[in-house]
């Protein structure tokens, strides 16, 4: 077995293989004068694992190359970010449905898929072939006890992702809760947890995506009014579009995390070892 990963994934796929203890392919990036991308990997073993998360339109096109070139081989397709997932349905006439769209550009030359956080994992279904998604409760979990919270709060931004914050707290035993916007008047809203106060308290917000980061803001300032001691935020994909980062910091969020589905300066914590982990299991 070998691991090769797409441009933005470079520092994922080496981890990958650190922790499978394989080799990791060289692979060659370019472009052509016009643009079109070009790539080159070394030579293929019976089995590959391919990283590459799909955050823009570049990195899409650039991982079906990569799968393309991996040929024959048995490939397992790790995809720790998926762009487009959250086009999941058809609202209006004429739309795509562009999760599946891509689910099924990503399926061929492929003969399983991992995801990670995926933002629906009926979405699995359009790459016609076995897939799992991965959450990374436990990582999580041991990142928050590394970083020495005094007994955290741990609050999901609202009911739908409960579920995600109650597998984090019980990795260490911690109390969690889930925020409720109540609207006060036409122009203005309240959100505070449900059942549990944050006077005093460490509270960490938990999330799959931060993106625009507009109801962590308004969060944020309302858990700081209500008496919260400090408020970190934690994600697994951390797009931070536009100045969602210095909006963030400007609201009072001491700390901001993600995990290196999306690589950047936020990456504070690994997936690697969940993946590899999926992948023995699938070898066994």
């Amino acid at each position: 077995m070998k691991v090769t990963g797409t441009q933005k994934s470079q520092i994922l796929a080496s981890r990958i293989a650190y922790s499978l203890d394989v080799d990791l392919l060289s692979t060659r990036y370019s472009r052509f004068p016009d643009g079109e991308h070009y790539l080159q990997i070394g030579p293929l073993d019976d089995q590959t694992v391919i990283v590459g998360s799909v955050i823009d339109s570049d990195s899409f096109v650039q991982l079906l190359l990569l799968i393309d070139a991996c040929g024959d081989s048995e490939n397992t397709l790790v995809l720790p970010y998926m762009g487009y997932a959250r086009q999941d349905k058809q609202f209006k006439e004429g739309e795509p449905v562009s999760a599946r769209a891509v689910a099924m550009a990503l399926g061929r030359g492929v003969d399983r898929v991992i995801s990670v956080q995926i933002h629906d994992s009926g979405v699995l279904v359009h790459f016609g072939l076995p897939a799992e998604n991965l959450t990374p409760a436990s990582e999580i979990g041991t990142f928050l006890s590394s970083s020495d919270y005094a007994d955290p709060l741990i609050l999901a931004p609202d009911e739908g992702a409960l579920a995600f914050a109650s597998a984090i707290a019980h990795e260490r035993d911690w109390d969690h809760d889930f925020l409720v916007k109540t609207r006060i008047s036409g122009e203005e809203v309240r959100m505070e947890p449900k059942k549990l106060p944050v006077s005093s308290r460490t509270v960490v917000i938990v999330d799959d995506i931060i993106s625009t980061g507009g109801t962590l803001v308004t969060a944020t300032r309302m858990l700081h009014a209500q008496g919260a001691a400090e408020v970190h935020a934690v994600c697994v994909h951390g797009i931070f579009t536009g100045g969602t980062y210095t909006a963030l910091l400007n609201a009072g969020i001491t700390n901001i995390s993600a995990s290196d589905t999306i690589e950047s300066a936020h990456s504070q914590y690994s997936i690697a070892q969940s993946v590899a982990r999926a992948i023995e299991n699938a070898d066994d």
